[in-house]
């Protein structure tokens, strides 16, 4: 057991170096070289800071990187700073959030789908003006407004929002459910403080430590975007994101070797921007320690209370009139302004699957279900060769400690170790801009014969599909009752029927919603699929992002709302399926104990 056991964490864990860690580094590395200017298939063969200097006289750099800057930590801050207010404001004494449920499925929407509607929703000729109407504004026809793709960047930011947002609360609601928050603010009632104090000063400082990971995710999301800003983003100059992207796409080949100074710039970019804001994290202590010991009841922090989940609710209405909104784009035939509601209604782009959407849907389909079963059996083989690792250092463990127990200890702790560098590489592929390395792989992919197929985009999607399925599925699994396992092996079952037999039945829901969470991850991959296919794979996200710069809402609208219907019929499924499964065995096999009558 012992042996085999690591045999299969060794296995598993070289199969993540070697198949998403390896094309990473193998990507880094490629870009790092063509900013250098190495890149021998476009005639570069001499090592320079050409590549930069031209970056540098590119018009528009310095306004890229500092509006890159403005939407990046603006959101993540003012996404940080709504949520904990609001949860403040929200959590009840059972440890749940108010309203939590309405949260999760604006997590399923795809960013790109959520923000074409709300574009629909904010455009000088979307709902917020018509709602307004001539007779409050005067204006007849939509205003010559700039309320999307504005120059400072506040639709991406408020678009970037309303993803965020939801997230960061369901993160600290379940974060929440390690602290002992009732008995806190059962004690600063008693001592005279309000309930925003004992958040601010006692519940909130144990809270961040354990959002600090997903925190910094939103960060380098925030600052590498390309779909949400290509839909939403400032459009001359645009964030770096998006300009680097128009770069390496550029039928000019001299601009990859600028563009790939500015992908290793936009990496350098967020691995300091996170650092900014761990620095940013020790100086907010620093200061609210002295905060602390000037005392005070905390009774001005009332007006957050109610002004943060106000905030939320706001948001949370904006994207459900987003979602509405591709909903009716997407039937309507004639819709004129200023009426709220289209003047006619027609089924002629639903209809017309060949010509259009029906090909990017099976993609799309294909390409989620095939990177969906790859990486959940990849996190549970990990999670299983865990398990067996553990249980045999365990048994080690118990052998040897009376023999010696400095060893013992030492052999934990380098297990431990182990265990958190590994866990580590879940994290890089979330905290690295998509732009920095995938441009470079896929130049790696062209010299091995691999781009442009459906296998290369699974491939390349994986790299963050598997982290977002093992983040869903870790807690759920670790938290199985180890005595049923155990049992099982008493019974005479071994490892591989436990597996089968007892963990995966039992945890049928979480795989369901693991499954569902990377299904959702994939549809939404816009880059990857992007780049790996070399614009011979059309996905329902990258038609939808290409046809939202100016094609008819009508189009983009049936796109959009495919793009959204597949995440959530994988989470309906994810959330019915158990349910529904035990209830035809129950009709099948009406004797079995708990069955309801036939």
């Amino acid at each position: 057991m012992k042996t085999e056991g690591r045999t299969l964490r060794w296995a598993v864990l070289a199969l993540v170096l070697v198949g998403l860690v390896a094309p990473i580094v193998a990507g880094l590395a490629q870009t790092a070289r063509a900013a250098f200017g190495l890149m021998p298939a476009i005639g570069a063969e001499t090592l320079s800071f050409a590549p930069w200097r031209r970056l540098a006289g590119l018009p528009g750099f310095a306004s890229s990187l500092l509006l890159t800057l403005v939407t990046g930590f603006g959101a993540t801050l003012l996404a940080l700073v709504l949520a904990a207010g609001a949860v403040a404001a929200l959590y009840r004494a059972e440890g749940r959030l108010r309203g939590q449920r309405a949260l999760a499925p604006l997590l399923a929407v795809p960013h790109a789908a959520l923000a074409i509607g709300l574009a629909f929703v904010i455009a000088p000729s979307g709902w917020l003006v018509r709602g307004l109407g001539p007779w409050v504004t005067g204006w007849d026809r939509p205003p010559d407004l700039a309320l999307v793709n504005d120059p400072w960047g506040g639709a991406l930011i408020l678009g970037l929002l309303l993803k965020e947002v939801p997230f960061l609360l369901l993160m600290m609601a379940s974060a929440l459910t390690q602290l002992p928050v009732r008995a806190e603010l059962a004690v600063g009632r008693a001592l005279g403080y309000g309930r925003a104090a004992v958040w601010a000063r006692v519940i909130l400082p144990q809270l961040y430590p354990l959002i600090r990971l997903p925190v910094y995710v939103v960060l380098a999301f925030s600052l590498s975007v390309v779909d949400m800003a290509l839909i939403l983003g400032p459009s001359n100059p645009p964030t770096l994101a998006v300009a680097v992207t128009r770069w390496f796409t550029a039928p000019d080949t001299a601009l990859i070797l600028p563009a790939s100074a500015a992908a290793l710039l936009q990496a350098v970019l967020v691995v300091v921007g996170i650092a900014l804001w761990a620095l940013a994290e020790r100086v907010v202590a620093v200061l609210g320690r002295h905060w602390l010991r000037r005392g005070g009841r905390g009774r001005a922090g009332r007006i957050g209370l109610w002004l943060a989940p106000l905030t939320v609710a706001v948001l949370v209405l904006l994207a459900m009139a987003a979602l509405l909104a591709l909903v009716l784009w997407s039937l309507a035939w004639r819709w004129p302004y200023p009426q709220m509601l289209p003047d006619s209604w027609s089924l002629r782009v639903w209809a017309d699957a060949d010509a259009g959407w029906g090909r990017a849907l099976r993609n799309s389909a294909t390409i989620g279900l095939a990177t969906t079963t790859l990486s959940l059996a990849l996190a549970i083989a990990w999670l299983e060769a865990e398990d067996r690792t553990a249980r045999s250092t365990a048994r080690a463990a118990a052998n040897t400690r009376s023999k010696t127990r400095s060893k013992t200890g030492e052999a934990t702790r380098s297990t431990a170790f182990r265990t958190r560098w590994a866990s580590a590489l879940i994290w890089l592929p979330l905290l690295l801009p998509q732009i920095g390395f995938l441009y470079g792989l896929n130049v790696v992919f062209l010299r091995l014969g691999l781009s442009g197929g459906l296998a290369a985009v699974i491939w390349a999607q994986m790299l963050f599909v598997f982290p977002y399925v093992m983040i869903a599925l870790t807690d759920p699994w670790r938290a199985l009752d180890p005595r049923l396992i155990r049992t099982a092996a008493a019974l005479g079952a071994g490892p591989t029927r436990r597996l089968i037999a007892v963990k995966l039945p039992l945890l049928a829901r979480p795989l369901l919603t693991a499954a569902a969470v990377g299904f959702g991850v994939s549809v939404a991959q816009y880059l990857p699929t992007l780049f790996m296919g070399a614009g011979r794979i059309a996905t329902l996200t990258t038609e939808a992002v290409t046809l939202a710069s100016g094609a008819d809402r009508r189009v983009v609208g049936v796109y959009a709302v495919l793009q959204a219907a597949l995440p959530f019929a994988a989470y309906a499924l994810a959330l019915a399926g158990p349910d529904l499964h035990r209830h035809l065995r129950r009709r099948r096999h009406p004797s079995q104990p708990g069955a309801a009558p036939p």
